[in-house]
């Protein structure tokens, strides 16, 4: 089997060319990211659930014709992309307060909001991705006016149809964010939704219990694997008795 050209690594994937002209693989690393606050470097089966996840939820925003990036998923851990020009935005969209927003405004947290909030923030890890104004985007020509009026619609409808979902197997939906991507067909270009939509990207709450199913769980090293295995057991995404985060053993 020939080697795929790697095009970028990720804290949580790696980019690979993809087998037609246009498209990318992206596979999906188990590696826990910094804010991760385990102390694991691998979360065992992480990857495996954000590939299902993330394929389930941008299947759902194509059937609604929100466009996304997403073509098909090819196994447990890859996904077939379209290539795509990103955005260097990271779009929050905000239902309560959490995180840095109850840190900033002094809101306590699980506050909701009088209506979703969408913020933008320069991607940069080096500057640990501050957060932006229209003005700096304009200013800076990283997206357009109109640009921006399609990333705030995209962005809300993504929401509605997230919120909706996660209302209806008891999970709040706290806040998430997404990355937008210009895809060019000839003269034309088209904003889709792209990189990922999964536990690590969203802040999920049982409702009932308040228990975080998302990024910040808290607990031994495989709470981290049991809550996001829950988001996909109450979606339908996993079979309940999956055993595919198991590594194999070697018989003696």
């Amino acid at each position: 089997m020939a080697r795929r050209k790697k095009i970028y690594e990720g804290k949580g994937k790696i980019l690979y060319e993809g087998p037609e002209p246009g498209t990318i693989v992206q596979y999906f690393k188990d590696d826990a990211a910094p804010f991760h606050s385990q102390g694991q470097d691998v979360v065992e089966g992480k990857g495996v659930l954000n590939n299902r996840l993330s394929e389930f939820f941008m299947s759902g925003l194509n059937q609604i014709g929100v466009p996304t990036h997403f073509i098909r998923r090819l196994n447990m851990r890859e996904q077939l992309v379209r290539t795509c020009e990103i955005i260097p935005l990271e779009v929050i969209v905000r239902n309560f307060a959490a995180g840095a927003m109850s840190e900033r405004l002094g809101i306590e947290e699980g506050t909701q909001l009088p209506r979703p909030i969408v913020e933008y923030c320069f991607k940069d890890e080096r500057l640990n991705n501050p957060m932006v104004t229209e003005e700096h985007i304009a200013a800076f020509g990283w997206a357009s006016q109109q640009d921006m009026d399609d990333i705030l619609s995209l962005a809300l409808r993504v929401n509605d149809f997230m919120s909706g979902l996660m209302l209806g197997v008891g999970i709040r939906l706290v806040d998430f964010k997404i990355e937008v991507g210009r895809i060019y067909e000839g003269d034309y270009q088209r904003l889709v939704v792209a990189d990922e939509i999964s536990p690590d990207s969203c802040r999920l709450w049982d409702i009932e219990t308040g228990r975080k199913l998302d990024r910040e769980s808290h607990g031994g090293p495989g709470h981290l694997t049991d809550a996001y295995s829950e988001v996909a057991r109450r979606l339908g995404v996993m079979p309940k008795n999956a055993s595919h985060m198991v590594k194999p053993k070697l018989i003696n």
